[in-house]
């Protein structure tokens, strides 16, 4: 075991009355904040023929509240020196600023009125489906491995809507969308209740609770609506797939496994994470040494949990979520061969790891935590998505000691466990012309 990277982010927690829950972050060595939004809605949440508007409706986010008209929520965040986003997940919509904190008050008004008063009219509606549109053109459809492996995969592995449909959607189901749609969606999705704010940076506790105050605790307190479960059963089976890609250049390998509940199982979850790093976690790891540097069998090879890789992969997703291993290769002739080292190295893995290894690699990804945690939206957007999801911003500080946890038997028995060839999904990505 290794000796733990201590952190101590000093936390303030708290609800109003209307059920907004808050997370403050004070830390005073640089003069900026960072203020993120979390609602509990995502791709997972959005109903059968409407594949897609959770994303639209993050674009939708942006057109104008009561008090900012469209345009101008942008212009006065980046006006005072700020810089803004969203983005939508799996099970939750993230909007985010980082701005001097002077400015404070002004993302708070900003985050408050739309959460109040989101208006939305259908010059607005047909503008930004037009806008997705593009992106979806731009992202997957004209582009090599747009689709690889993030909407590929889950289509395979998965068999119930929420949790196999394309969340980027279709063209047919956003144009379909009605305001209706979005009145009603955001009436049962973007209540307090169902949402997370999170302050980091330079600021009072105190004064900044008078702000939230001010701005938050008026609006009204919509129920949360039930949290639906996903879950679905692991199959004993292996599923393959095949999909031409008219724009890639060489053909493309994803192995997905079924892992257990995040939330429930987060020390599993975090052998898996380790157990994926020794596979693909860089130049040292089996895999890169393997089927890269001594093989020549492929050009790239990674592995990881949950949408995508980075720090917040493991925690961003509640049951069901996936472990993968994607390769990219230049002759289709070694896909065999390619499966073959793959299932050997992760058999090996089973068997026993080398003295120091697990060790490495937690060192490593403790110090890639802490690196990530030092920047202040990261830390903001993290432990915003502990509350919502794990119910315990606590763990932005608990993290690297339950990684130093991690034990080389636990990673093992992950590979014994999890990552059987008899239920995974196969997909194969062809390239050339031709469906």
């Amino acid at each position: 075991m290794t000796s733990s990277l201590r952190l101590s982010f000093p936390l303030e927690r708290l609800k109003l009355d209307n059920g907004l829950r808050i997370v403050l972050i004070p830390d005073r060595s640089s003069s900026v904040v960072a203020v993120s939004v979390l609602y509990d809605v995502g791709f997972r949440s959005e109903p059968e023929g409407r594949s897609g508007f959770a994303h639209l409706f993050e674009h939708m986010m942006f057109q104008g509240s009561e008090q900012v008209p469209k345009g101008e929520f942008d212009r006065l965040l980046m006006g005072n020196g700020g810089v803004v986003n969203g983005t939508t997940a799996p099970d939750f919509t993230a909007y985010f600023e980082i701005l001097p904190a002077a400015a404070l008050e002004i993302a708070l008004f900003l985050e408050a009125d739309r959460m109040r008063s989101l208006q939305v009219d259908q010059e607005n509606l047909d503008n930004q489906t037009a806008v997705v549109q593009e992106e979806i053109r731009l992202n997957v459809l004209n582009r090599a491995y747009g689709r690889f492996p993030w909407i590929l995969l889950p289509a395979l592995m998965f068999d119930t809507y929420p949790n196999a449909h394309d969340g980027y959607g279709s063209f047919e189901d956003l144009e379909a969308a009605r305001l209706e749609d979005v009145r009603d969606f955001f009436a049962r999705f973007y209540t307090p209740a169902n949402a997370v704010l999170t302050v980091c940076g330079d600021l009072q506790p105190d004064a900044a609770v008078r702000l939230i105050e001010r701005h938050f605790a008026g609006i009204e307190g919509r129920r949360r609506p039930r949290l639906r479960s996903f879950t679905e059963p692991i199959r004993d089976e292996v599923r393959r797939s095949r999909y031409r890609d008219v724009f890639a250049p060489a053909p493309a390998l994803a192995l997905g496994y079924r892992v257990p509940d995040p939330i429930a199982h987060l020390d599993q979850i975090l052998a898996l994470d380790v157990l994926a790093r020794v596979l693909a976690g860089g130049a040292a790891s089996r895999l890169e040494q393997r089927l890269v540097h001594k093989e020549g069998l492929v050009t790239s090879v990674d592995a990881w949990i949950g949408e995508g890789q980075g720090w917040a992969g493991p925690f961003e997703m509640r049951d069901p979520t996936r472990f993968q291993v994607s390769a990219f290769y230049p002759r289709a002739s070694d896909r065999s061969r390619i499966i073959e080292a793959i299932d050997e190295e992760i058999e090996a893995v089973t068997g026993g790891l080398e003295p120091g290894e697990v060790d490495r690699v937690v060192s490593r990804v403790t110090a890639e935590y802490a690196r990530k945690m030092n920047h202040m939206l990261n830390r903001s957007l993290g432990a915003a998505q502990f509350e919502l999801l794990y119910d315990e911003p606590g763990l932005l500080d608990a993290i690297p000691a339950l990684y130093a946890n991690v034990t080389a038997r636990a990673v093992s028995e992950a590979a014994r466990v999890w990552l059987r060839a008899d239920r995974r999904a196969e997909l194969d990505i062809v390239p050339g012309g031709g469906q």
